[in-house]
């Protein structure tokens, strides 16, 4: 079954309108809950007047942060509040004051922070009553810059953070100022990238109940049920097992669905009420109520020979974790990991700090740091070529890493490096057909090329596990399998691999296999979806679970019932001082080429074509391997030209589709050239390798490389939009004219 294009398993349940989404679900006797959101990016919350919202006819209930038991979550730290609790409630039958719990103290440290949850009989009730509540803060200045947060005055936003630094990392490999010393050309600049927006199709939505079995339960749109499920338990104070989390069609996730939204304050509300209760927010509310891809700031300095060979690599790395860790601080290690690049270079210096401002918070978005470390590596590299009048491809296979050659980290590239390999293909891919032409006087043609790797599965010492069910059902031959699985399909077509993968282990015919999928009521935890690693677990903790429930009904068991967790080999965690650790399992490899047109007058940049080379190991289904390139390079196109998420003093300046515009269908590449790479991974279960981030990972650089040979101008701060272009353009020829006048 691997290497077949099936159909997808949901095709036809969500092309007819059958699938339900989140948002879809009712319940008989459903109430209907609204969030009221701080909109202010730092105050102390003095209090919060209820009384004239909880006479509202219809209103049921409202809540706050004194109602939440451990008023608490977060991903890697629980450093954030639930609801931020006011100093002073105000109810119909008097004041009270609320018991305030460190580190929250009552203080609003983003326009996201969540005050109250208005519960009703329906959602305009729920809405007439949030505008209601009435909100006393005392505002707090806003701190926004990194820079500035840094500064020994800067105001100190949370407890958990000394100087407004989450973590911070170091990578001392080699002498690197001896080496700079020696060598020929140095490229040295400054670079920013910007936040992103996720734009998954549906918002936030979900429906809260308790299930027969009396647990709490939620259905929701999310990456890891297992997870939620601890977090929704540990707020409630309740056993995991009295929380049940189950995922329907997700709609779009991109990293966006890691870190809490809904899931605590909806499940508060159905187990504090005993009733059904269901939430759908609005866009805008979705846009300032979870976390967007981080904003990051880079000097970088490299050195080479003057025939391209890699002696020396310094960076350093800033990036906007917002107030709250979220997973910016293994987001941080993945850029360190990938700023200079798929490289053997024997001299590298990295310091990098996670910053927290009182900004919309952080976190993960497809990619994980790598897109933002690989532009600034990867233009360096462009650069370094111009420098050295040298084929950029050729550059990048004379320092390419290989079999044993050392990382950052200073140990071997794990084995099935294939970063040459990749780049091969995709330069051969790109020389089959030649630039466009520019079609008027005023525009430009380029073609620039970049290239990355990044993890596939947790680093740095996670423990990583994935757990599969296989039941095998019939008298003389199997008649029908059962596959328990949790992992969670965003849209990926995950859930399409899960039964080929089924198929191949038990060497069935797809229709005698049934799935029962993300729900952690009835299968172990997969681990999340995401980190490229949920295709590769699954691969291994079917075939273990398929492999062992074949022996039971060798056995003569009826039915054969397995269950199988696979751990993969261990990682460590980097030195503190050196930054030295053995920090992931395996890595997947891209490398993309972009054809540009640049309009000179106006700045517009039309994409003609890219393409996009990605090793997978071994392709599970063909055609699912496409729609994630395809998907990705458009993603990463919006992230580099299109997408401005803008905000000032904290507060969010384009927070509907109107003013944040997203791809469409008028901004793709007029050609994408998918070409998919096949070096099995020695790691992975049938040579399988991730690689759903892969194909997002080196779009900018592409594009800006190629922005440059068509106009001589280097960008480096994204997104590349009009205005920025145009700003370069005519910088460039005042320089030329000034040049030309002595």
């Amino acid at each position: 079954m691997l290497g077949q294009s099936l159909p997808r398993v949901d095709a036809l349940a969500k092309v007819t309108g059958k699938a339900l989404y989140p948002g879809d679900f009712s319940m008989p006797g459903m109430l209907h809950a609204k969030v009221l959101f701080a909109r202010q990016p730092h105050a102390r919350l003095k209090a919060l007047d209820l009384r004239e919202a909880l006479r509202v006819p219809g209103v049921v209930a409202i809540f706050t942060g004194a109602d939440v038991p451990n008023n608490e979550y977060g991903l890697v730290l629980f450093d954030a509040p639930v609801m931020v609790t006011p100093e002073v409630l105000r109810l119909p039958e008097g004041e009270r004051r609320c018991t305030l719990t460190k580190p929250f103290d009552g203080v609003i440290r983003h326009v996201g922070e969540k005050l109250a949850l208005i519960v009703a009989e329906s959602e305009a009730i729920a809405e007439r009553a949030r505008n209601l509540i009435r909100v006393e803060l005392e505002p707090l200045p806003p701190l926004v810059d990194i820079h500035r947060a840094l500064q020994p005055d800067a105001p100190q936003l949370h407890p958990h953070y000394p100087g407004n630094v989450m973590q911070r990392y170091r990578v001392r490999k080699g002498d690197v100022a001896a080496a700079f010393a020696q060598c020929d050309v140095i490229i040295e600049d400054t670079y920013t990238t910007g936040a992103q927006e996720h734009a998954y199709l549906q918002p936030e939505a979900g429906l809260a109940y308790l299930d027969e079995a009396g647990r709490v339960t939620i259905i929701v749109a999310g990456q890891w049920t297992h997870e939620d499920q601890h977090q929704i338990a540990h707020a409630l104070a309740l056993p995991p097992e009295q929380v049940r989390v189950i995922y329907p069609a997700i709609g779009g996730a991109f990293g966006g669905r890691e870190d809490m939204s809904i899931q605590i304050v909806l499940s508060l509300a159905a187990w504090k009420l005993r009733r059904p209760v269901k939430i759908v927010w609005t866009r805008e509310e979705s846009i300032i109520g979870h976390h967007k891809r981080h904003p990051m700031w880079f000097h970088a300095k490299l050195g080479a020979t003057r025939d391209g060979r890699l002696l020396a690599a310094q960076v350093e790395i800033r990036s906007d974790a917002g107030p709250y860790a979220y997973t910016s601080t293994k987001v941080m290690g993945n850029a360190v990991m990938t700023c200079v690049g798929p490289y053997a270079i024997p001299n590298v210096w990295i310091d990098a700090a996670v910053v927290a401002t009182n900004n919309v918070p952080s976190g993960a978005f497809r990619g994980f740091g790598a897109p933002q470390a690989l532009f600034v590596a990867e233009t360096q590299m462009n650069k370094l070529a111009a420098a050295l009048g040298m084929d950029p491809v050729a550059l990048r296979l004379k320092n390419a890493l290989r079999e044993g050659s050392l990382t950052v980290a200073q140990t071997p590239i794990t084995p099935g490096c294939s970063i040459a390999t990749v780049i091969e293909q995709c330069a051969a891919k790109t020389d089959e057909s030649p630039l466009p032409q520019p079609r008027a006087r005023h525009e430009a043609v380029g073609r620039g090329f970049a290239c990355g790797f990044k993890n596939v599965g947790y680093s740095f010492g996670f423990p990583e596990r994935s757990e599969a069910t296989v039941e095998l059902h019939g008298t003389a031959e199997i008649e029908r399998a059962v596959i328990k699985y949790a992992g969670a399909d965003c849209g990926q077509g995950a859930h399409t691999a899960f039964l080929q993968l089924a198929a191949e282990a038990l060497q069935l015919p797809p229709e005698k296999i049934e799935l029962v999928l993300s729900d952690t009521a009835t299968s172990g935890s997969s681990g999340s979806a995401s980190a490229s690693r949920l295709t590769f677990m699954a691969a291994h903790s079917i075939k273990g679970a398929a492999e062992e429930a074949l022996r039971r009904w060798r056995d003569e068991e009826r039915p054969a019932i397995a269950h199988f967790v696979y751990r993969p080999r261990p990682t460590t965690p980097m030195d503190e001082e050196t930054g030295a650790c053995d920090p992931n399992i395996t890595y997947g490899y891209v490398a993309q080429s972009a054809d540009v047109v640049v309009d000179l007058e106006t700045g517009q940049i039309y994409v003609h074509r890219i393409v996009c080379a990605d090793d997978v190991g071994r392709a599970v289904n063909p055609q699912l391997v496409v729609g994630q390139i395809e998907g990705g390079v458009v993603q990463a196109l919006g992230w580099t030209a299109l997408e401005h998420f803008i905000t000032r003093d904290g507060y969010v300046l384009t927070a509907h589709l109107s003013t944040y515009l997203i791809p469409s269908v008028l901004d793709i590449p007029e050609r994408l050239d998918s070409v998919i790479v096949e070096t099995p991974d020695p790691q992975g279960a049938w040579g399988i390798r991730g690689m759903a981030e892969m194909p997002f990972l080196v779009t900018a650089p592409a594009v800006v490389a190629a922005i440059h040979a068509a106009t001589g101008v280097w960008i480096n701060d994204l997104p590349v939009t009009p205005e920025r272009l145009r700003a370069a353009l005519r910088q460039r020829a005042e320089h030329v004219a000034a040049r030309d006048a002595h």
